[in-house]
C-alpha cells in the first residue's frame, strides 16, 4: 500500500486547505482511515479518522467542529478539509491507514501500518 498526501501550502488565520491521500495498491473500504500532524520535537497527534467502513468520524477536540474527513472509496482518497485555520495548525500533515486497529486504538500513530509521506500546512497570523 502506497500514500500519497498532498494540499499543503501557506495561509493566514482563517483560510481554508482541502489535504488529499490517495491510496494504491490492497486497500479496502473497511480500512480505518486517519490524519494525524507533528510538530518540531513533539510526537504525531491524531488529529481525525474515519473507523472502518462503519462512516463514524472522531476528531482531535481542538479542530472538532473545523475539520472534516471524509473518504471516497471509488478514487481510494481520504481528504482533510480544515476550515478557519489557525496558527496552532501548523504542521506537517500525515495520512495512514490501518486494517488491523480497534475502535479505542485509533487515535494511536502506533496502530497505523502504512502512511504517507506528510504535507506541511503553514497558517501565519
Amino acid at each position: 500500500v502506497q500514500l500519497q498526501a498532498s494540499g499543503g501550502g501557506s495561509v493566514h488565520t482563517g483560510d481554508s486547505l482541502r489535504l488529499s491521500c490517495a491510496a494504491s495498491g490492497r486497500t479496502s473500504s473497511r480500512d480505518t482511515v486517519a490524519w494525524f500532524r507533528q510538530t518540531p520535537g513533539k510526537e504525531r497527534k491524531f488529529v481525525a479518522g474515519i473507523f472502518r467502513s462503519y462512516g463514524r468520524s472522531y476528531y482531535e477536540e481542538s479542530v472538532q467542529g473545523r475539520f472534516v474527513i471524509s473518504r471516497d472509496n471509488a478514487k481510494n482518497t481520504v481528504y482533510l478539509q480544515m476550515n478557519s485555520l489557525k496558527p496552532e495548525d501548523t504542521a506537517i500533515y500525515y495520512c495512514a491507514i490501518s486494517n488491523t486497529v480497534i475502535l479505542s486504538e485509533q487515535r494511536n500513530d502506533r496502530a497505523y501500518q502504512y502512511w504517507g509521506q506528510g504535507t506541511l500546512v503553514t497558517v501565519s497570523s
